[in-house]
């Protein structure tokens, strides 16, 4: 269960870390990449640290690097199915002067030169949740949000231990995933309250509510909804599970999930959404030389 989280939390902090938009297109100074080593059965070391001119990504597959580098979800990369086996080690400087916001452009430019990626853009109809507000209103704790705050640099970690996980979004946002069967959250948007429900259902989640504060909640589950949510999170995070966890998804459903959610005065619907997605085309399995 530990190390479901740790996948969990890695892929947020990756996907959270890269998120800032990049004002010019920019490539890494000096770039190294290797194919990581195999996990130590049981444990999980995987994430992305950016310290100071400093990038350093572990155990990140493909096509968590193509969702960073051009910002989109999981379900929006359509290609071979190695992209979500095939992991890397990336170490890369930034340029003198660049700034951390330049680094999804800097990865896109790794992703075209080391690996040949190609790629074209499409328009789909998904089957999604849409996240919405209740009838008798929300039963959350609101904080407005200066819009002005997302310009800023954002600092993002994660930190784990036997009682649970917990990630620091900037700017006084941060959710935990405790072992009790809890997950809480503290000035989070909806946007972000939706992309962590995402984690932990089998459909893509969009933030329809119209909301605009940051929210704290808790939302409590039983061992049983828990276990199965923690599965679904390390699936979705690209962890391998041996058959016998995946055993337990048989029968499972989100009727724990969408229980606690109407406890907060939200509520998720079954709908279909145009969702842009990105097609590979073309990619090579092993980078090219410097």
């Amino acid at each position: 269960m530990n190390s479901m989280r740790a996948a969990l939390a890695a892929v947020i902090c990756s996907a959270a870390v890269f998120a800032q938009p990049a004002p010019t297109r920019a490539e890494f100074e000096v770039v190294s990449i290797k194919p990581s080593p195999p996990p130590v059965a049981g444990q999980v070391n995987a994430g992305v640290k950016v310290d100071g001119a400093q990038v350093h990504a572990r155990f990140l597959a493909l096509a968590d690097y193509i969702q960073s580098a051009y910002k989109v979800k999981n379900y929006q990369v359509v290609g071979p199915s190695w992209l979500g086996a095939e992991r890397f080690e990336i170490d890369a400087k930034l340029p003198e002067g660049a700034k951390r916001e330049q680094v999804p452009e800097m990865l896109q430019s790794l992703l075209a030169d080391r690996f040949d990626l190609k790629f074209h853009r499409e328009t789909k109809d998904f089957p999604v949740y849409a996240l919405t507000v209740s009838k008798g209103g929300i039963k959350m704790d609101e904080i407005a949000i200066d819009p002005e705050e997302a310009k800023g640099n954002v600092e993002v970690a994660a930190q784990g231990g036997q009682g649970g996980t917990t990630v620091n979004l900037g700017h006084g946002s941060s959710f935990s995933i405790g072992a009790n069967g809890t997950i809480a959250g503290t000035r989070l948007t909806m946007t972000q309250f939706a992309d962590l429900l995402a984690r932990f259902t089998e459909k893509p989640v969009v933030d329809m509510t119209g909301l605009k504060g940051g929210y704290t909640f808790t939302l409590q589950f039983t061992p049983e909804e828990f276990r199965a949510m923690m599965i679904r999170a390390a699936i979705a995070a690209g962890a391998a599970l041996p058959p016998e966890a995946l055993r337990l998804l048989d029968g499972a459903s989100d009727d724990g999930l969408l229980a606690a959610l109407q406890r907060l005065g939200l509520k998720l619907e079954n709908r279909k959404a145009p969702l842009e997605v990105i097609v590979v085309d073309h990619i090579l399995r092993t980078p090219k030389e410097n």
